[in-house]
């Protein structure tokens, strides 16, 4: 049986806003699950802590609805966690074909992995590091018990007492990096791990691209609403992790990618004998979200609590 203990936990489902019949089918056929309406999309961080509340366990588990569990891998997660000195860990997230997701980072310092997607300059930088031998930022496949910096959030099992010295998801957040800026604070309590020998599938983004009718998995895509929303996460994580010089370091970057981006775009397709503005709606949308970006400045600059929501 794939999930032999599942009948033992207790079952917490935050619905945000959902606008189908998500509850009635799933209270009919699990009536022991509790749900909570949220009344709105209020997002990752908000809605997890709203189930985090209302938990009553000495551990909780955040689990995406994008994902698989096989092979009873939550009591088997559970059974070793709690009996370690971890105070959050994960499993190994597995992509639909069975092959590795990305589970397990590390931090770097002012969180400069986030000028790695950008087009051109972040190859650029990409290879920078690749001769300067700078450590990698992930973990493609984790050893049996890899200790790490920050776990993906589609399975997070965090121990109540870490909890509650670290406290919940900053509710700044609205979707995307709410996971990373919070387990720099849990591990200021303690460590992270991954139980590479455990398994769970993660169907990632689809739930997200299937709402905004865009593609694409990860944070490569920083051209349409999606985007934006990375953008102003990764931003706001900048300046809650790392302070605001760092931020406005980022910010900078971001911008003169703008005519970097254009400029070795126009030449790259001249070069392959390709429509030189084969790239302009990229071009375009980047640069409309890294605007929106400076117009939120001021707000994520102040560090005063703000709703982060792009995407509804």
């Amino acid at each position: 049986m794939q999930f032999a203990s599942g009948a033992s936990f207790e079952w917490i489902v935050v619905d945000n806003d959902s606008k189908d019949n998500s509850k009635q089918a799933t209270l009919t056929q699990f009536p022991f699950v509790q749900w909570i309406d949220m009344g709105y999309n209020a997002g990752f961080a908000r809605a997890n802590n709203k189930g985090m509340q209302q938990a009553k366990g000495d551990v909780v588990l955040l689990l995406n609805p994008d994902t698989i569990i096989t092979d009873d891998a939550i009591e088997q997660c559970y059974s070793r966690f709690i009996q370690s000195a971890y105070v959050a860990c994960s499993v190994q997230l597995l992509n639909a074909d069975g092959s590795p997701q990305i589970t397990g980072n590390y931090f770097m310092k002012g969180g400069l992995n986030h000028l790695l997607p950008l087009p051109y300059l972040g190859a650029l930088l990409r290879a920078i590091a690749f001769s300067i031998n700078v450590k990698k930022t992930n973990v493609p496949i984790a050893s049996p018990e890899q200790k790490v910096d920050w776990i993906n959030g589609a399975f997070m099992m965090v121990k109540k007492s870490a909890v509650e010295k670290a406290g919940m998801f900053d509710e700044d957040f609205f979707l995307y990096s709410e996971e990373i800026e919070w387990c720099s604070r849990l591990k200021r309590v303690g460590e992270l791990c991954v139980y590479g020998n455990l398994y769970t599938t993660h169907l990632q983004g689809e739930a997200v691209n299937n709402a905004m009718q865009t593609s694409g998995k990860g944070y490569a895509n920083l051209f349409d609403k999606k985007g934006l929303q990375i953008l102003i996460s990764q931003h706001v994580r900048i300046r809650k992790q790392f302070g605001a010089a760092w931020f406005l370091f980022h910010l900078f970057m971001h911008t003169i990618e703008i005519p970097i981006f254009f400029i070795c775009s126009f030449i790259d397709h001249l070069v392959h004998l390709k429509n030189p503005f084969g790239d302009i709606k990229q071009v375009k949308g980047f640069t409309y979200n890294v605007f929106r970006l400076w117009g939120l400045a001021p707000a994520i600059l102040g560090n005063q609590p703000h709703f982060y929501r792009i995407l509804v």
